[in-house]
């Protein structure tokens, strides 16, 4: 009989738990989009809905470090992405340069946003700042390298640099509201 109630009193807590990580998401995805009008609420609550971690965020602090894992891991993506790109026999010669430009800037936008985690831990949001908002460079960097072109080309990866932006606004707004 213990061992039920047991059972019962910790299922309860454990929807509890899940309620206000979801409402935490919610809210705080809600809070970022009213302070910015190129932040997307529905790619921010998408994506922290869909992550353990998120779920498991008690404050705004763990929302960001949750986000910017999901940040990183949309990077390494992407990185692997272009590089499947570049090994491929329909490769356009005329892309190969802006494409491994974008390839030396999501490098760099990992290091950034393991940088930015670093300083989570020690609560340095200013630099938390700092480093999201030099991560968040890479897509629009790297776009900018197929536009500007003797003759302009097409990014094939336009879709998924609009995605890692978001994903990366994701944490830097919520770091600006815990300043």
């Amino acid at each position: 009989m213990k061992f039920l109630l047991y059972l019962i009193v910790t299922f309860f807590l454990l929807l509890n738990a899940f309620s206000t990580a979801q409402t935490l998401i919610r809210d705080s995805c809600k809070k970022a989009a009213a302070k910015n009008p190129k932040f997307k609420n529905d790619i921010c609550v998408k994506s922290l809905e869909t992550n353990p971690q998120s779920k498991a965020a008690k404050d705004l602090a763990g929302l960001v470090v949750a986000s910017t894992k999901n940040a990183a891991s949309k990077a390494t993506s992407l990185k692997g992405t272009v590089n499947k790109i570049l090994k491929g026999k329909k490769m356009n010669k005329i892309s190969e340069m802006p494409l491994r430009d974008c390839l030396q800037l999501y490098t760099d936008a990992i290091d950034s946003l393991n940088q930015a985690l670093a300083s989570m831990k020690s609560r340095d949001y200013n630099t938390v700042v700092t480093v999201l908002s030099a991560a968040m460079d890479a897509p629009s960097t790297c776009e900018t390298g197929f536009k500007e072109r003797k003759t302009p080309q097409k990014s094939p990866v336009t879709k998924d640099n609009d995605t890692l932006y978001q994903m990366i606004l994701i944490p830097l707004s919520f770091t600006n509201m815990l300043k």
